[in-house]
């Protein structure tokens, strides 16, 4: 379990009756006041105050429990002075109890199309509230049974049923057909509990899935399933044309087939089906351009002709049993031939005349005769002629039991007959016998039936026309799944009973006299099946012509994805032309395709993988035990879901692997299109409560223990400050950030506000919101927080704090430099900055402090040469070797080279020291430059003495801005009297040391300019006779130099005046000498200030001694470096000398542009280990 605790600073107690009146002042419509005011503002507390509440621009589902209407918004003034005040001010955003109940007790759910986003829908939505709506009146019978039954039974049962029982045997065509039922009613009970856990709008299984898994999941399953829908009418439609070219009306052939054989005959068929097909869909596709109503009157029709059909065919099983029905089947040998040219089953026919041969002769002999040369097969053979329907009594299932698989061009031979035949003569007039015209085997009669079982969406689709939905979709469904399932079931063992073997597998019933095969089997009469499948053949194209295009006009109305945005356009009456002439171009295509046998497996890939997402969803929705999954339907398990999902994952593969992958790849790439380039839609989906889960689970494992150093990086707290609009100054922090991360990891963007939550919240939401556009146009990816406090100081506490989650925490800080910390009124910028530091210490937190941030690189700009280089002065757990290597994987980095320098002390050997640091870089696997900079101990110089003289004077005179102006004044004066008295005793003309740090001037605190910038020159130094205190606005001020100023009082707000101190050239202009350059006469009078000296801090004299030596070698070192990575010292134990600290800093990175000061978190953070 994850704890935290944020330690802050309070402002006082508040009495119990504070808090009661602030309590009552908040219910009576008065914002909480303070002190006095209070009191004033009670007597106004019966005044009306309009509270108006802000979203978080999220768009929800529209909703009926909160009714927004003008009706509404009328309706609950009836409340206002009753006895409901306390909540008068809730009334437009919480409605009455009441005033819910009335709109669910009128809500109508007769969606028409995807109308569930309000904010895109506001105007149709107004108009569809003044059109009065009729109630659905649909029960289950008609609103979902019925029409399940006409999806599910389709072309394949009239088509292709008897030849799957023929090629795949009864055992495994009836495994193929439980494989397939149980999918669908695995899919149809997930389908059941999401179309029950709320209203499912137009959409079908797009509107589930989009919900249940999120917009990415639900385009790109959503377009799956439409382009299965539109390759399903393609299907249907060469189901029609395959019965009216072979079987209703053959004459009517633009390419005829008389004549032709093998593959001429082949591309023939082809042929006429691509014409045939292609003005079948345009006529198709007119009906349902003109009125889609034309379609649904028709649909009655349509399911009449189904259902008709099989019952004929349960009526012709039945009168097997009692008289079977004659179609013979002729036999060569063992061969099946094609009864089309013959009359007779036999060679020669006895007549009065003698022996008189057939025409079945003439077909395998050269002349009419007896002694005539004939087909060598046919001479060795008989000719035999069965009955091709036994009977159901006959016996004839045993042999029916098993396969047999065909290769393209076999002959279709009955397996318990034996024929005389050489094998090694070659298949002679191969055209007269029943020939397989494609390759046969399980996985692909499991693609060619699978759409035999598809089309159990079509009750949740008709969901707004239903008078209870949640009761008549998973009724009506799982009955007709039931219903289907057991036709097929009971036709495949009911077909092997009946129907011998070669006219099962003879597909398009050459061997009986042309005949539909299962059309042979129907009662009264063959065209009874032959003319009630055309007619729903053609029923079912024209619901998937009028399905489809709804389905992707829900799709790009929901305009999650951009280029389909142009077909959620509409005729005036809501008719989707262009996703109409969409769908038809689509469906075109698999009419070129021309073959049922090829089109039938992909849309099965398209169905399945939409089935398959259904039952993820439900899995997941149940696994993650979601709030609001609450489905009516409760016969449910994720268990069954699972088993669901991964049965549509099997027979994907099982129909076809390629076409499988193909699927898959055309899913997985709209699903990353719509994720890069679709709209942000919050649909509450399972995705995100998986992700929400997930990140549960890894943040509990992350609180096991501290991560291990090989899986350290730096987590980054990056703090900002924020201008008076809220928009970042220091915009470079960010992109310094991105150049660190490259990304990775963690990174919180973090910014203070002053002032109470209450008062500045839209300020933070700004703030926040400027801080997110900062990130996105910076690349950084993370989080960002904003925390208003009573003050900066406890803001950042409180950042540092409580940003992360768990083990998901911080390890770093980057802040920028204060800038301008000298002036007096940004005293308290550094004093935090110093504060920030020691917290950071005491979490054991790395901080990085780049100075001059301004001059950092842009994401944009390149360094095509240059140096990284790190001063490493004490160990900080590698920060320092890890930093440089993490900068360089980014681009702007990229091409800089890594120099590592390190002090050497007079006893260290520094020849053993970098032979001993380019060991550790070689194992560290961190390619770069080693050198030792050897310091050793010398004399502190004057410069120092005076420099830390100046830094002291300069502590004193910040201590006495509490002090009166009276108070302050006489303390200046006699600080400068004294320090004028110490420099008159020595010569004023010797003098060239200088005698201050530089300064950046006030004028340059709202530039981003680099602090160094303003210390390009040192400050000449005047006698002291022209040192002048300047006071307040009475006293003029002296006119400043290009020099920055001097002294610490500058600035310096009271109360009562503005009082600054400082040197200002007055004289000759002249530029300071460098220290190294003074005489030995000034020296020597420099020496005679020992009594000052003396009185200096000594622990001060020897850290600004260090910070000078240091400096002078980093720059001797460095100067040209890109960039310069340096130790950053700890913080003074001593709170007083808090500003001395700062000046420390100064002192080690004066003259430097970019600097990266770092300090180590506690902790080892590079590893020589694997």
């Amino acid at each position: 379990m994850s704890q935290r605790f944020t330690v802050s600073k309070s402002d006082g107690e508040r009495r119990p009756s504070d808090i009661q009146g602030e309590v009552n002042q908040l219910f009576e419509g008065d914002e909480p006041a303070t002190g006095s005011s209070a009191e004033a503002d009670g007597s106004a507390a019966g005044g009306e105050v309009l509270v108006v509440l802000k979203g978080d621009s999220i768009p929800k589902e529209s909703s009926p429990f909160i009714n927004s209407s003008d009706a509404a918004a009328e309706k609950s003034q009836q409340y206002d002075g009753k006895n409901m005040a306390l909540f008068e001010e809730e009334m437009d955003t919480s409605p009455m109890v009441s005033s819910l109940l009335s709109s669910l007790a009128n809500y109508s759910n007769l969606p028409q199309g995807s109308k569930e986003h309000e904010e895109a829908e506001n105007n149709e939505a107004e108009s569809s509230r003044k059109k009065p709506v009729k109630a659905p009146q649909l029960g289950t019978l008609m609103g979902v049974y019925l029409p399940c039954i006409q999806n599910i039974f389709g072309v394949i049962l009239f088509l292709r049923m008897t030849w799957l029982v023929g090629i795949g045997g009864v055992v495994g065509t009836f495994v193929i057909v439980t494989m397939c039922c149980t999918t669908t009613m695995l899919t149809a009970i997930s389908m059941s509990a999401i179309a029950t856990n709320g209203v499912v709008p137009a959409g079908g299984s797009y509107y589930m899935i989009s919900r249940s898994l999120g917009p990415e999941f639900g385009g790109a399953v959503g377009i799956c399933f439409y382009l299965g829908t539109t390759f399903a009418g393609a299907m249907y439609i060469l189901g029609a044309i395959e019965l009216l070219l072979i079987y209703i009306a053959p004459q009517v052939a633009i390419f005829p087939l008389e004549g032709l054989e093998g593959p001429e005959a082949e591309a023939a068929l082809l042929n006429n089906m691509r014409v045939y097909g292609t003005i079948l869909l345009t006529s198709m596709a007119t009906v349902v351009f003109v009125g889609v109503k034309y379609v649904n009157k028709l649909a009655l029709v349509f399911l009449a002709c189904v259902i008709l059909s099989i019952l004929a065919v349960y009526a012709g099983v039945i009168k097997t049993g009692i008289d079977a029905p004659d179609f013979p089947v002729c036999l060569l040998g063992n061969r099946t031939l094609i009864w089309k040219t013959f009359d007779v089953c036999s060679k020669t026919v006895e007549t009065a005349n003698g022996t008189v041969t057939t025409q079945l002769w003439r077909m395998f002999c050269d002349s009419p005769f007896l002694n005539a040369t004939c087909d060598k097969y046919f001479t060795s053979n008989n000719v035999t002629q069965i009955q091709g329907i036994p009977g159901v009594a006959s016996g004839i299932l045993s042999e029916n039991l098993f396969g047999t698989y065909y290769e393209k061009g076999d002959l279709i031979a009955r397996t318990n007959m034996d024929s005389v035949e050489d094998q090694d003569d070659p298949l002679t007039n191969a055209n007269r016998y029943v020939l397989a015209d494609i390759a046969s085997f399980f996985t692909l009669l499991v693609g060619i039936y699978f759409p035999s079982v598809t089309g159990i969406m079509a009750g949740s689709n008709r969901s707004g026309d239903l008078r209870d939905a949640q009761k008549s979709i998973p009724v009506g469904t799982i009955a007709a799944i039931t219903t289907t399932s057991f036709v097929y079931m009971s036709s495949v063992i009911l077909f092997g009973a009946c129907i011998d073997g070669v006219v099962l597998r003879d597909k398009f019933g050459e061997g009986v006299h042309g005949n539909l095969v299962i059309g042979t089997l129907a009662w009264p009469s063959p065209w009874v099946i032959v003319i009630g499948s055309f007619f729903s053949t053609c029923g079912a194209g024209l619901q998937s012509l009028t399905g489809a295009p709804r389905l992707m006009q829900a799709i790009a109305k929901d305009g999650i994805v951009p280029a389909l945005r142009i077909f959620g356009h509409a005729k005036a009456n809501g008719e989707p032309t262009w996703s109409l002439l969409l769908t038809a171009c689509i469906c075109e295509i698999g009419i070129l395709i021309a073959s049922l046998d090829l089109v039938a497996p992909i849309l099965s890939m398209f169905f399945l993988m939409c089935y398959m997402f259904v039952n993820l969803a439900c899995a997941l929705q149940t696994l993650l035990r979601t709030p609001n999954w609450r489905p009516r339907f409760k016969f449910y398990h994720w268990a069954l879901s699972f088993l669901g999902m991964s049965l549509c994952l099997t027979l994907m593969f099982l129909c076809s692997w390629y076409y499988a992958i193909v699927a898959m790849v055309i899913a997985g790439s709209i699903y990353k299109y719509i994720e890069f380039a679709g709209a942000e839609k919050e649909w509450g989906d399972g995705i995100r409560g998986l992700s929400l889960s997930a990140a549960r689970y890894a943040l509990m494992r992350l609180e096991e223990g501290p991560p291990h150093t090989k899986n350290w990086r730096p987590q980054l707290l990056t703090l900002v400050s924020t201008d008076a609009e809220q928009n970042v100054e220091q915009p470079r922090l960010l992109s310094l950030t991105n150049q660190l991360k490259a990304g990775k990891g963690l990174t919180i963007v973090g910014t203070a506000l002053v002032g109470t939550f209450l008062e500045n919240y839209e300020q933070s939401q700004r703030a926040e919101q400027a801080l997110r556009k900062l990130m996105e146009t910076e690349k950084v990816k993370g989080f960002c927080q904003v925390t208003v406090s009573s003050n900066l100081r406890d803001a950042t506490s409180h950042l540092i704090q409580a940003s992360g989650l768990g083990g998901l925490k911080h390890n770093a800080v980057l802040v920028s430099w204060p800038r301008n910390w000298r002036q007096g009124d940004e005293h308290q910028t550094w004093r935090n900055f110093v504060e920030l530091v020691r917290e950071t210490t005491a979490a054991d937190l790395a901080l990085l402090v780049p100075k001059n941030v301004a001059a950092f690189p842009s994401n944009g700009e390149r360094f095509t040469e240059g140096h990284i280089d790190v001063w490493w002065i004490v160990h900080d757990g590698g920060m320092l070797m890890l930093l440089p290597f993490l900068l360089r994987q980014h681009k702007v980095w990229r091409k800089c080279k890594m120099r590592i320098f390190t002090v050497a002390q007079l006893d260290d050997n520094s020849i053993q020291m970098k032979k001993d640091l380019t060991t550790f870089l070689y194992h560290l696997r961190i390619d770069a430059m080693v050198e030792v900079v050897e310091m050793h101990d010398s004399d502190i110089s004057a410069y120092t003495y005076e420099k830390t003289l100046v830094m002291e004077q300069r502590s004193q005179m910040l201590k006495q801005i509490k002090m009166t102006r009276t108070e302050r004044e006489r303390e200046i004066q006699s600080i400068t009297d004294s320090s004028r008295g110490s420099i008159r005793r020595k010569n004023p003309a010797a003098v060239t040391t200088q005698l201050s740090v530089t300064e950046e001037p006030p004028a340059a605190s709202k530039d981003e300019k680099p602090e160094e910038e303003s210390k390009s020159a040192s400050p000449p130094v005047c006698p002291p006779d022209q040192v002048q205190l300047i006071h307040d606005n009475t006293t003029p001020a002296s006119p400043a130099t290009p020099a920055t100023p001097l002294t610490p009082a500058e600035g310096v707000q009271s109360p009562g005046a503005q009082v600054q101190m400082t040197w200002t050239e007055k004289c000759d202009g002249e530029p300071a000498k460098p220290p190294g350059a003074a005489t030995p006469e000034g020296i020597k009078d420099l020496f005679n200030m020992k009594p000052e000296w003396e009185n200096l801090n000594q622990s001060n004299v020897r850290r600004m001694h260090t910070a000078l030596r240091l400096n002078e070698v980093i720059i001797k070192k460095s100067s040209e470096a890109k960039l310069v990575l340096l130790n950053m010292p700890g913080p003074p134990k001593n709170r007083t000398g808090d500003e001395n600290y700062m000046e420390f800093l100064e002192v080690l990175t004066d003259g430097l542009n970019r600097v990266l000061l770092v300090r180590g978190g506690g902790r080892e953070v590079i590893t020589i280990y694997s």
